[in-house]
């Protein structure tokens, strides 16, 4: 993929983002973001600007839910409806038809997390995926699921330089592989976080403190390249970080302020509405701190209201069955569908640390997006 190809946005003095045998001209992956924030639509619309687009495979039943079994309140019922291999296919094919081209690259992010998770990867790579990305755990056992898809990179998310070793370490004794990237997130990112509450506000622990030593990691293992995720706003930040040594960046958040973004109108208004107070770390059934903004059920849930109505989806592991959602007092697979569907007093809606700043930038294209990240305006 070259310039002549991808040449709608004239970027300035960012170096192309090479990942396995895949390149593009603008170093920026759009993260991926579920459910429903970035399906065909987002993902499809960002790889044909030239920067990486990423479907989430995160409750891709809700998008088709004439694919999946529901119950009678429309819940898809296991996790092979909840997370719907079949409907994840039709995502990513559509992402591609959207994006105008086969050389476009359109990446798949699954969380370790999900109970079927081997089985997502593999209707990735089918559908012709050209990057798995994978955070919510450590991904020990990904390239045994990949190991069919040669040309398909693998990307691990982590929160440390140990992390990385552990990954490289074992990917290389029982696959002889290794991550063809690295993104490294640090705890201003939306979502599910890889550090304990407190963990969170340690200076030790903030993206710029953490960097450094994972570029060493990665350069003992034959110099991964190391893309930076969680805070990152705008060119200022970009230059940053690339200037520490990052090969590129993931930014998500600023995404959902775009025409294209899958994400239902109430959820983009939500955010552009939201002060900083308004952006908060609770806990999940995955168990990992979850940044969400606040709303009727998160007030609701802080003041002690039990808001779990049962396990029909059985889509984690670590929420085993339904155990840890009725400690925390709710289905994440609920209350994310119930975002996706517009529902703002049930839903939970998620931001990164930044998202109040949406009401600066308010709702534009991702062309325009891509252009304010890539020229500084």
């Amino acid at each position: 993929m070259n310039e002549e190809n991808f040449g709608r946005i004239h970027f300035m003095q960012l170096k192309p983002l090479k990942i396995g045998k895949w390149e593009v001209p603008i170093p920026i992956i759009q993260g991926g973001m579920g459910v429903g924030l970035s399906w065909e639509r987002l993902a499809g619309s960002v790889a044909k600007e030239g920067a990486i687009g990423v479907v989430s495979a995160v409750g891709t039943g809700y998008r088709f839910p004439e694919l999946v079994k529901r119950d009678r309140f429309g819940r898809p019922l296991g996790e092979h409806n909840t997370n719907s291999p079949k409907a994840l296919k039709k995502i990513i094919q559509m992402a591609y038809d959207i994006a105008g081209s086969k050389d476009a690259v359109i990446g798949v992010n699954i969380l370790y997390a999900v109970t079927n998770y081997g089985e997502l990867v593999k209707a990735a790579c089918e559908a012709g995926a050209k990057l798995i990305i994978t955070g919510a755990g450590l991904p020990l056992k990904l390239p045994e699921y990949a190991k069919d898809y040669p040309d398909v990179a693998l990307v691990p998310i982590v929160s440390s330089a140990r992390a990385l070793r552990l990954i490289a370490k074992t990917w290389k004794k029982k696959y002889n592989r290794l991550p063809d990237a690295v993104i490294l997130e640090g705890p201003l990112s939306g979502g599910h976080q890889g550090f304990k509450y407190e963990d969170c506000f340690k200076p030790e622990n903030q993206l710029e403190n953490l960097l450094p030593s994972v570029l060493e990691e990665a350069k003992k293992w034959g110099d991964i390249p190391v893309i930076v995720a969680g805070g990152v706003w705008d060119k200022k930040d970009i230059d940053k970080f690339m200037g520490m040594g990052a090969a590129g960046v993931q930014i998500a958040t600023r995404f959902i302020a775009t025409h294209e973004c899958d994400a239902p109108d109430v959820y983009k208004r939500l955010l552009l509405n939201a002060e900083k107070e308004d952006i908060i770390l609770l806990k999940s059934p995955v168990g990992f701190p979850l940044r969400v903004v606040k709303t009727p059920f998160i007030e609701r849930l802080l003041s002690g209201y039990n808001g779990w109505k049962g396990c029909v989806s059985n889509c984690v592991v670590p929420c085993n069955h339904g155990e840890e959602a009725k400690k925390v007092g709710f289905c994440i697979a609920d209350r994310l569908g119930a975002a996706y569907l517009g529902d703002v007093e049930e839903g939970v809606f998620i931001s990164g640390a930044n998202g109040y700043r949406l009401k600066e930038q308010g709702i534009i294209s991702v062309k325009e997006l891509l252009e304010r990240l890539t020229k500084g305006e």
